[in-house]
């Protein structure tokens, strides 16, 4: 659930630092610009598999560059073996148009509330952080996070692991924004907007809608900070809409506009792009057609490896302790567990601190000592609600909702 806490919490975020004009200079966008002379080589499943790692793009550190314009930056996998939250200048970015504001004024800055409601609402930065506060760690996962694992191919950006990240986000419910403007009965959705603009004049603009109930659920929130700072601007600063459990296509950035619909939302975002074949795991086969298509909601859970990856070896012969992270989607983790045989037997992980149901769970395990030679190592997640990881892959046309058993191989010498 949500957290109040008082503003002492975070003294980085005083009103007077929320309400500073924030300009950065020089937003790299044109591929010309991009520096790349390091490379890092993932583990997908089919060329290119050596990508570019780029230093160039504002408040960002070491990124793997999946594509320049828009700005779709991932995060190597090393980084989450270092704690259970994205540090903010290397958590991933995925913007769908090219057109993104280099700056933002936080003093002339104003969220519009409108549509079905009593009164309509032109709040400035201010008038939000004079609202409660509220602070939730939860993690923000790329739909086609992992999509370069599948087979066949599907087009996309070819991500590996790192389309991922979790924080702590602060803010203010959702909640309390559409009671001040005052929701009127028969309202069905809620429509959110941001800043960002197609690049073509008939492109349609990226907008997402929740349900009225989901919306004022007391857990979807509008955060102005992340891991007690400001939000970067390629994170969506000022602005962005946190929805807990959620995948990130939902949570709209630079978020700048709620409109309250008395109808189903039918824009393309959400009737056309990020569906879903309606099928256990979002699975169909490569070819088929006549599937139902609903849209993509709810994550499902997963468990990584952070300290060891594909290829690695080990000593033999001596105890070798495995780390990874693990989070349950739309509910919390319940267990992670390891297999050194190929899944015939599965032992427990030591899980590290509870953060919330929606966050990263770190967990660790101790392995015996392994023989020389080759060794499968298997993880997987099951969360609160009792869904667990799929022993085989899931295959749709837009590369969603991967979340099958991760498994490297690893040699003993």
């Amino acid at each position: 659930m949500s957290q109040h806490f008082d503003d002492a919490r975070i003294p980085a975020l005083s009103r007077r630092a929320m309400l500073r004009a924030i300009g950065v200079a020089g937003l790299t966008l044109a591929g010309s610009s991009v520096r790349a002379d390091q490379s890092i080589r993932l583990p997908i499943a089919g060329e290119p598999r050596d990508w570019p790692i780029t230093h160039d793009f504002p408040q960002k550190g070491s990124m793997i560059l999946q594509r320049t314009r828009p700005p779709l930056l991932e995060t190597p996998m090393e980084v989450f073996d270092r704690g259970v939250f994205t540090p903010n200048d290397q958590f991933y970015v995925r913007w769908h148009w090219a057109v993104i504001p280099t700056s933002v004024d936080a003093d002339a800055f104003r969220l519009s509330v409108r549509g079905h409601v009593n009164q309509t609402l032109s709040l400035s930065i201010g008038d939000l952080l004079r609202l409660p506060r509220v602070e939730l760690a939860a993690v923000n996962q790329c739909s086609g996070n992992s999509r370069g694992f599948f087979l066949p191919r599907v087009p996309g950006a070819q991500w590996a692991h790192g389309a991922m990240g979790n924080a702590r986000w602060t803010g203010v419910l959702l909640k309390d924004v559409l009671d001040r403007a005052g929701v009127k009965p028969g309202a069905v959705q809620v429509r959110f907007n941001g800043l960002d603009e197609p690049v073509v004049p008939d492109a349609p603009d990226f907008r997402k809608s929740l349900d009225i109930d989901h919306a004022r659920d007391g857990e979807v929130m509008i955060a102005f900070a992340m891991n007690g700072e400001q939000l970067p601007l390629l994170n969506g600063f000022p602005l962005r809409l946190i929805v807990p459990g959620w995948y990130s296509t939902y949570w709209v950035k630079m978020l700048s506009d709620i409109e309250v619909l008395d109808r189903q939302d039918d824009n393309y975002w959400m009737a056309t792009a990020y569906t879903v074949p309606d099928t256990p795991h979002a699975n169909i086969m490569p070819g088929q057609t006549g599937v139902k298509m609903v849209p993509i909601s709810r994550m499902v859970p997963r468990s990584f490896f952070t300290n060891v990856a594909d290829g690695a070896s080990l000593p033999a012969g001596a105890v070798a302790t495995i780390r990874g992270i693990a989070f349950g989607g739309d509910a919390g983790v319940a267990k992670v567990e390891l297999s050194v045989d190929d899944g015939r037997t599965w032992q427990p992980a030591t899980l590290g601190e509870d953060h919330g149901k929606y966050s990263f769970r770190r967990w660790q395990v101790e392995i015996p000592q392994l023989m020389k030679g080759g060794h499968s190592l298997m993880v997987r997640c099951t969360n609160t609600a009792g869904d667990i990881q799929p022993a085989a892959s899931n295959w749709n046309t837009s590369g969603f909702m991967r979340n099958v058993v991760e498994t490297v191989q690893l040699t003993a010498i």
